[in-house]
């Protein structure tokens, strides 16, 4: 209701939606949305993240080198896989499964290796940016269940504001080109409404397709009964569509154990291919006369294609006849290529990166919105002199959610370099100080001012991200220079955008630390927490030195 007794517009309720929808789960959204747009460059941090790794050129010998390795390494093995270099993975990874081996990833061993000469590079364990992929729609510490529940709640909440958000400015679209700087409240709110205009598409439709990847978990009735209550039977027979089973032509000679066509057979696929390019080979039974060779290709253009079209063959080059898919339902295809805009498996390099600049963009729209709930209360403080509990705590929040989780993040790229190679869990105790940084910045706000926490946790995000480039040389790495001159762009390009952010975090701590607009990040003292008053040369109720 409003003060005159009369019931509020469809505007003024939405605008109160559209507040506590983005407030209530924000920071979980904020992390959510910088998790996942690391994920879309997740190849390029975890080739960086493997220093060894980094001096590997491919030529056209690679695949053999590969197999001959393979010889070496496991040579009784039921099945061997090979994921071949990429212009984002500068390596070889293989892998194999011992006779016997459980299905799954626990029955798989893997080893790195050199593309340019087939040696075994002894990379230091790590999650790599795999962490930040399954943090995403997962988070830690959690029973997967939980974590995509959670997720999925969240971007429900998500949706609900970006809708409640359109609805609530009715100028969203003519206030894009307008900006106002050094106005406090006026430049926060033209900023977010820039942000959230200029990725409207994207967000809207990267959050709506997230809940569709999880609306099986969210919404199961409709699986449970089609399925009577057997939910595991769906997903069992996607993955018969997935493995088909494959028959020898009759005309074709009898195989020869032994025999491996390799080159042949990588020919014929890429020609079948267009010149698209492999992206990995599996050969099952090696040596053996039933040896079959299954290839992937690589990452198209398609928003369609998922899973990608396989080729088969036979180890002497014979192509095996699979079974065609099978017609599917146009609301498969829907959700296939709901995945794939999601996922954004089908982007190249240029798609890539704007699906990347894009998440950044929601990242700072979700972040905007948070410090903007904090900057429109401020007046209203400032008569009272008096901090709320829940004002207060949510300016806690917002620094060790956002200025906490980027030093977390620069962090992790740290450890991973200086942890010793030899350390037993090597992967979890990056992963325990990523977590670990992020809890010392959540508590590092309740004992500073608010204008000092956000100068502090900048400028620690801002150096230790300018200064990666510099870690990587020292520690075994691709040096930047050398990178550049070799094209090695996956290493070069994640170094020189570590260096832009940390560029752009150091303007931002500029901003804060003086100028008109820093009373918007300076907030209130510890009121709320501490009764006391600012001492002298300490920041006061706005950030003014009393």
């Amino acid at each position: 209701m409003r003060p005159d007794g009369k019931p509020e517009g469809l505007r003024q309720s939405m605008s109160w939606l559209h507040t506590y929808a983005g407030l209530l789960l924000g920071w979980v959204l904020f992390a959510m949305f910088l998790t996942g747009t690391l994920s879309y460059v997740r190849d390029e941090i975890t080739a960086w993240m493997k220093p060894p790794a980094q001096h590997s050129f491919a030529d056209a010998q690679t695949a053999d080198r590969a197999v001959a390795a393979l010889r070496k390494l496991a040579p009784d093995a039921e099945q061997w896989t090979v994921n071949l270099p990429t212009v984002r993975q500068p390596a070889v990874e293989v892998s194999w499964r011992a006779q016997g081996a459980p299905q799954g990833r626990r029955g798989r061993e893997t080893a790195m290796l050199d593309a340019g000469t087939g040696e075994v590079l002894r990379v230091p364990e790590t999650r790599g940016a795999d962490f930040f992929y399954r943090f995403h729609f997962e988070f830690y510490g959690m029973s997967v269940y939980s974590g995509r529940i959670l997720a999925g709640i969240a971007a429900f909440f998500m949706l609900v504001a970006i809708i409640s958000g359109v609805i609530t400015h009715k100028k969203i679209f003519t206030e894009f080109f307008t900006f106002r700087p050094r106005k406090g409240q006026r430049s926060w709110l033209d900023a977010h409404n820039a942000l959230a205009v200029l990725g409207l598409p994207f967000h809207f439709i990267l959050t709506f397709t997230g809940l569709l990847l999880l609306m099986f978990m969210l919404l199961p009735w409709g699986l449970d009964g089609a399925y009577d209550g057997q939910r595991m039977q769906f997903y069992q027979e996607r993955r018969v569509l997935l493995e088909p089973r494959l028959e020898r032509p009759a005309d074709a000679p009898p195989p020869v154990a032994g025999v491996l066509a390799l080159d042949d057979i990588l020919r014929d696929a890429g020609r079948q291919w267009g010149g698209r390019g492999i992206d990995s080979f599996m050969i099952r039974h090696p040596g053996k006369a039933d040896s079959t060779v299954e290839l992937r290709p690589a990452t198209g253009d398609s928003m369609t294609e998922y899973p990608a079209r396989r080729l088969y063959y036979a180890a002497d080059g014979t192509p095996m006849d699979a079974p065609s898919e099978p017609a599917l339902a146009w609301s498969t295809n829907v959700y296939r290529t709901m995945i794939n805009v999601h996922i954004g498996r089908f982007a190249g390099p240029a798609l890539r990166w704007i699906f990347f600049l894009s998440g950044i963009a929601g990242t700072l729209m979700v972040a905007t919105g948070l410090v903007l709930w904090v900057v429109k209360r401020l007046p209203e403080r400032r008569k009272t002199g008096v901090t709320p509990f829940s004002h207060r705590l949510v300016e806690v929040l917002n620094v060790g959610a956002i200025g906490g989780l980027a030093v977390a993040i620069a962090g992790y790229f740290w450890l991973n370099h200086l942890l010793p190679a030899a350390l037993r869990d090597r992967a979890l105790w990056e992963i325990r100080g990523f977590f670990g940084l992020w809890l010392l910045c959540a508590l590092h706000p309740l004992l500073r001012t608010h204008r000092q926490a956000w100068v502090e946790q900048l400028s620690a995000a801002a150096v230790l991200l300018f200064l990666l480039p510099a870690l990587n040389a020292l520690t075994g790495g691709l040096p930047l220079w050398r990178s550049l001159a070799r094209g090695q762009w996956s290493i070069a390009g994640f170094e020189l955008s570590a260096m832009a952010v940390a560029v752009l975090l150091a303007f931002a701590v500029r901003k804060v630390r003086g100028g008109a607009d820093a009373a918007v990040l300076a907030g209130a003292p510890r009121k709320a927490l501490a009764e006391r008053r600012p001492r002298a040369g300490e920041p006061g109720e706005m950030g003014v030195q009393q």
